[in-house]
C-alpha cells in the first residue's frame, strides 16, 4: 500500500528511498530505541569475542529487564536471521558477559530477566522461504519490515511474531502435577495466560478473558506476552500489561495519567508508585461497569502507542 500525503482534498503518492547505509539505519533506531521497542540501550557493535567471531549490531534491555538482540539489514538477505540466531544461542551461553555490559551503560542496580529474550530483525523485505523456515523452527525471532520515504517518514511492521507460549499445556506437559508444572515454569521461565487465571474467582475469570479477547481484537500484529506476575499486550513495546487477583483485575496502560481530563475513580497515577506491570497509570477494574470504561482506555493506549 502506497503511503500518501494528503494536501487539503488531494493526496499525492510519497516516493520510497532507502538508508545509504546499514549503519545510519542502525543509528537511528538505536537514538529512538524507547520510542520504538521502549528498550534502554546497552551497547553497540559488541563484539562476543574471538572464539565466537561475532559482532552483535544492538544491545538493548526491555521494558520487561529482558536481554534485546537488535540487527540489521538494508536488503533482504536470509543472513539476517541465520546471524540473529547464532547470537541469539551466544547470550543464551555469556550470561554474565550480557550483565556486565548492561552494568556498565545502566548502572550496577540493573536487573535482568532472563525468562525471555527478545531477537529483533530489521530489513526492508523478508523472503518467504525465510518466514517459513522461521515458523517451522518456532525461533525465538520478531521479524521487522521497514519501509523509509523521501518525506522522512519511516514505517515499520512486525511481519512475524515469535513463538510464545500462550496455550494451556505444551508438547509434554500433559499429565503433569500441578508442583512439576510449576517446577518446569521455574526452569524454563515460560508463563501461560490460563496459569494466571488459575485459583481465581469465575468473575475474575470471565472479564480477564474478555480484556485478552478485546486486545487481541485491536490489531492482527498484538502480541500476549505472559511473565511472572501479569500478562503483557505489546506491538513494538508494552500496551497494556494485567495482574489479575482475587477480588480485582489491576491494568497498567501506557498512558500519561496527567493527559486524562476526566479519569475514572478506579484509577490512579503510579508513576511514583512500585508495581509489577510496566505502566504509568493504573486501573482496578473490579466489575463489568469498570470493564467497559478500562477497555475505551486500553483503546486509548494503543491509538497513543502508534497503533
Amino acid at each position: 500500500m502506497p503511503l500518501f500525503q494528503r494536501t487539503r482534498a488531494t493526496l499525492n503518492t510519497v516516493e520510497q528511498t532507502n538508508f545509504e547505509t546499514e549503519k545510519a539505519l542502525q543509528h537511528l533506531i538505536e537514538q529512538n530505541l524507547e520510542a520504538v521497542f521502549n528498550c534502554r540501550f546497552v551497547a553497540s557493535e559488541f563484539v562476543t569475542g574471538a572464539l565466537h567471531g561475532g559482532r552483535i549490531d544492538t544491545l538493548a534491555l526491555s521494558e520487561d529487564n529482558n536481554p534485546v538482540i537488535i540487527e540489521y539489514k538494508k536488503v533482504e538477505s536470509s543472513e539476517l536471521i541465520n546471524q540473529s540466531l547464532f547470537y541469539l544461542a551466544w547470550i543464551q551461553d555469556h550470561r554474565g558477559d550480557f550483565e556486565i555490559a548492561a552494568q556498565k551503560t545502566l548502572g550496577a542496580d540493573v536487573e535482568v530477566d532472563w525468562g525471555d529474550i527478545r531477537v529483533i530483525c530489521i530489513a526492508p523485505n523478508f523472503r518467504k522461504y525465510d518466514l517459513h523456515a522461521v515458523q517451522v523452527m518456532g525461533a525465538n525471532l520478531e521479524l521487522w519490515s521497514y519501509r523509509l520515504y523521501k518525506n522522512d517518514s519511516l514505517y515499520l511492521e512486525e511481519v512475524f511474531q515469535k513463538s510464545i507460549g500462550t496455550s494451556s499445556s505444551t508438547s509434554g506437559e500433559s499429565g503433569l502435577t500441578a508442583g512439576q508444572k510449576a517446577a518446569l515454569t521455574r526452569k524454563t521461565g515460560t508463563y501461560t495466560f490460563e496459569e494466571h487465571l488459575e485459583g481465581r474467582s469465575e468473575p475474575m475469570k470471565q472479564m480477564a478473558v474478555a480484556l485478552q479477547e478485546f486486545m487481541l481484537g485491536l490489531d492482527p500484529s498484538m502480541e500476549e506476552s505472559p511473565k511472572k506476575f501479569y500478562v503483557a499486550y505489546k506491538i513494538s513495546q508494552n500496551i497494556v500489561c494485567m495482574e489479575i487477583q482475587q477480588k480485582r483485575i489491576l491494568l497498567y496502560l501506557k498512558l500519561d495519567p496527567t493527559s486524562l481530563e476526566n479519569p475514572p475513580k478506579f484509577a490512579r497515577d503510579v508513576r511514583e508508585i512500585g508495581h509489577y506491570g510496566t505502566g504509568d497509570l493504573e486501573l482496578s477494574v473490579k466489575n463489568e461497569t469498570d470493564l467497559d470504561a478500562a477497555m475505551k482506555l486500553c483503546e486509548l493506549a494503543y491509538q497513543r502507542v502508534g497503533g
